[in-house]
């Protein structure tokens, strides 16, 4: 999905990754997380579930946005939406959590 401006999806919305076979529905944005690769907290884009299965702690995936292939489904947006945009950006730019390289 390259897009040269990165608008995060909003909550609800269903998509592919690159080279994915199962879809997922984004849940948080966001995520900082502790990386079972490098013991450190990094930073994703996204966390979503297998859909249609829903939320099962074992089964949370983290990605970037640059890992999603298709937008299956766009999750509602409002003016909270809107809002919560602006703020994010201003928090992901002071933000001193590394991103989290995802394959």
């Amino acid at each position: 999905m390259n897009q040269t401006k990165k608008e995060l999806l909003p909550l609800g919305s269903i998509v592919y990754l690159e080279e994915g076979t199962q879809k997922l529905v984004i849940v948080g944005r966001g995520a900082i997380f502790d990386d079972p690769d490098s013991g450190e907290q990094v930073f994703a884009d996204y966390m979503g579930v297998l859909y249609p299965m829903g939320l099962q702690p074992e089964s949370t995936i983290f990605f970037q946005h640059e890992n999603i292939d298709e937008v299956v489904f766009e999750g509602y947006h409002d003016e909270e939406e809107d809002r919560f945009l602006k703020i994010y950006h201003e928090w992901e730019q002071n933000l001193t959590v590394p991103r989290k390289e995802v394959d």
